[in-house]
């Protein structure tokens, strides 16, 4: 199991805090890049699984013709998802309400954080999750999937009509404010063009901070076995070999 950071992420999480400036003007095609060349290096290619920003960039691997299988957990959208839910603006809004921004990383306060992440948590539960994983939010990625519909030449555009994509899952919470079920569905919808393999998968009372809150690893396990199955060239569900690669995209 491969976990690598995004480029500058991979710095103390303190000194983040202090000084975000490392990962203050990440792009899109800087940090899938990354992930890329790393993919590329591998003996086989690998199963990609990613969460929220993750999972967007794991559809633009597998976009790119790379990885065996993907798996987007509570995906932030791609350039085509027209109806955003209210609750996704809200929680983009303390970046995208001054251009500025773009060129920042802009942190989040507890209340803001329960909102987004940790909305079925108490307030002090909530809180300690902050403190232990909270870091600035880099701004250019929320322009760049926010305003993505704007622009002819986003980064964040995909071929929904791909019909060689590798086989791909969603994973959503009904609870999830930053992508409620309802942005997993469009997704779906949209590659539902092609006639490659896409699925989706929702899970009651899970929020955004579904792969960290109790009961995650019923997420877990479905996503690999899901995943598993579909590498091997199976059905929905199987085993789960000791020898297969997993690269997950994380913060």
């Amino acid at each position: 199991m491969l976990a690598p950071a995004w480029p500058g992420l991979d710095a103390d999480i303190d000194d983040l805090r202090r000084d975000p400036a490392p990962i203050a003007r990440l792009s899109v095609a800087e940090i899938v890049d990354h992930y890329e060349r790393l993919v590329r290096g591998l003996e086989s290619p690998p199963m990609i699984m990613g969460h929220s920003f993750g999972g967007l960039f794991t559809q633009l691997l597998l976009d790119r013709g790379v990885g065996a299988v993907g798996v987007a957990i509570a995906t932030a959208p791609v350039k085509g998802i027209l109806n955003l839910p209210y609750s996704t603006l809200k929680s983009a809004w303390p970046a995208l309400r001054n251009p500025a921004n773009v060129n920042r990383a802009i942190p989040l306060t507890p209340k803001q954080f329960r909102y987004r992440f940790t909305n079925v948590l108490g307030e002090a539960e909530s809180l300690e999750v902050y403190n232990r994983y909270a870091v600035p939010g880099t701004g250019r990625l929320l322009f760049q999937a926010g305003l993505a519909n704007f622009n002819p030449r986003s980064a964040t555009k995909i071929d929904f009509r791909k019909d060689d994509r590798a086989p791909l899952l969603f994973v959503n919470g009904d609870k999830d404010h930053i992508s409620p079920a309802s942005l997993g569905r469009s997704h779906l919808e949209k590659y539902g063009k092609s006639n490659a393999v896409v699925a989706y998968k929702e899970f009651s009372g899970r929020s955004h901070y579904i792969v960290g809150q109790d009961g995650w690893e019923e997420v877990a396990d479905y996503a690999l076995s899901w995943a598993t199955a579909r590498a091997m060239g199976h059905g929905p569900l199987g085993g789960v070999p000791d020898d297969l690669t997993a690269v997950a995209p994380r913060r």
